[in-house]
């Protein structure tokens, strides 16, 4: 796709699985530990978009198995944040840019 993607990259009090500054999109797989604390990735998940980062995870298995639909996921994300971040930006650079969320 090429987009760079850093590994196990901290952020705040966390370390990401995957982050693209450049997108501001991090990709989290996760185990099966996850299905046991739901609520602590809500809350992580949610101070990482405060920050304006998109959030998306997939199950390990997911990976290993859907590998092309788990590419064209991150493909299609990518995309549509490409797509909104482009329309923030005004015409020749003039006004003001609205931020994500706002």
């Amino acid at each position: 796709m090429g987009i760079k993607f850093k590994r196990q990259k901290p952020i705040g009090n966390y370390i990401v699985d995957f982050v693209s500054s450049s997108h501001r999109l991090i990709i989290e797989l996760d185990g099966g530990q996850h299905a046991e604390q739901q609520e602590y990735d809500r809350r992580r998940d949610a101070w990482l978009r405060s920050q304006g980062y998109e959030v998306v995870r997939f199950w390990n298995h997911q990976v290993l198995t859907e590998t092309q639909s788990v590419l064209e996921a991150v493909r299609q994300t990518i995309q549509a944040l490409s797509t909104v971040s482009s329309d923030s930006v005004p015409p020749c650079g003039k006004g003001e840019i609205t931020s994500k969320g706002s």
